[in-house]
């Protein structure tokens, strides 16, 4: 019987679990985004981190912002607005499904701002702001300082900006403020959408743009995804993992897969006290031949206020030196 006991109390003690006295070691943690933060939301204490001060452009997860300023604004739900030229995004070049006239109510805008990271549905939300755009970037930065994200800047409502730029720590205060707002965590957790695009009635199906909140072994209350090349594929999360919340946030990660790898990584971490290896040929994927790797741009803030922009901080973004020396030639 005894020996039945302690049978019973070994193969419990050989299976971590969270909660109690069990915190996972750091150092068995290795993830492939270049900035990331694991934080215990209920204790707000960080478990693991990783460059998470340095500043870095955010992308599209700028967009968890843009929805906080709009439901702040308490402009009607229901009030259709239109997507125009101005909304095109002349800087990136990107592609967007909405068309220019395509009439929406504002809540459909955020929810595809949120669920498939639409650029224009975010540009005419800013748009459609009392006092245009401008004004709306103004209660974005005002909001961040509010939140206490003090090394954060928006230049843009969309992301498209390398301007938009934040670190891993301020990242994980802004996800716990927008998770604050029900149709946040509703819209940006929403699997799949149909929408009718007016005029003429047609139905138009987004897909989310995080694949995981489709799998059943995640439970997410909120997430966001983000990408332009100067900021890597970015993902933040709120989730619930062995009965914990925790706030996931993994910038700058190389390969289009690898921040949903980094994120199963950390979720079997927090599950098991182990981690999945990671890939390295996943790390490769983004260079072909005799490309170079991505250099990462350099960000400057000054924190001292810009009064010609009313205590916006100032942004200093500057694109790495291209090297003189001519590529090696590639064998055949």
């Amino acid at each position: 019987m005894n020996r039945l006991l302690l049978l019973v109390l070994a193969c419990g003690l050989s299976v971590p679990a969270l909660g109690g006295s069990f915190e996972p070691d750091p150092s068995k943690l290795h993830l492939m985004s270049a900035n990331a933060l694991v934080l215990d939301a209920d204790a707000q204490r960080p478990i693991y981190t990783k460059a998470a001060d340095e500043v870095t452009p955010i992308a599209s997860l700028t967009k968890l912002m843009t929805a906080m300023v709009v439901l702040d604004g308490g402009q009607p739900d229901d009030e259709v607005i239109s997507i125009g030229t101005e909304d095109f995004d002349y800087l990136k070049g990107s592609r967007s499904r909405l068309r220019m006239g395509t009439l929406l109510p504002r809540r459909e805008m955020i929810r595809l701002a949120l669920m498939s990271s639409e650029n224009r549905a975010a540009s005419a939300l800013a748009r459609h702001y009392p006092g245009g755009t401008p004004a709306f970037v103004v209660a974005m930065n005002a909001k961040a300082r509010s939140l206490e994200m003090t090394h954060t800047h928006y230049a843009d409502p969309t992301g498209l900006s390398a301007e938009n730029v934040s670190t891993a720590n301020d990242l994980a205060r802004l996800v716990q403020a927008a998770a604050q707002y029900p149709r946040i965590r509703e819209f940006s957790t929403t699997p799949a959408h149909f929408v009718e695009l007016q005029p003429g009635g047609q139905w138009l199906g987004f897909n989310n743009s995080n694949a995981l909140v489709k799998k059943q072994s995640w439970d997410i209350q909120l997430q966001k995804t983000g990408y332009i090349r100067e900021a890597g594929r970015c993902l933040v999360m709120l989730a619930t993992i062995s009965g914990r919340p925790f706030v996931i946030v993994l910038l700058d990660s190389n390969g289009k897969y690898t921040r949903l790898g980094d994120a199963e990584r950390v979720k079997h971490w927090l599950e098991t006290g182990e981690a999945l290896a990671p890939t390295p040929a996943a790390g490769l994927r983004r260079y072909h031949g005799s490309f170079a790797p991505r250099q990462k741009p350099v960000v400057r803030i000054s924190f001292s206020t810009h009064p010609s922009r009313g205590g916006v901080y100032a942004v200093k973004y500057a694109q790495p030196k291209k090297s003189t020396k001519s590529a090696p030639k590639r064998r055949v």
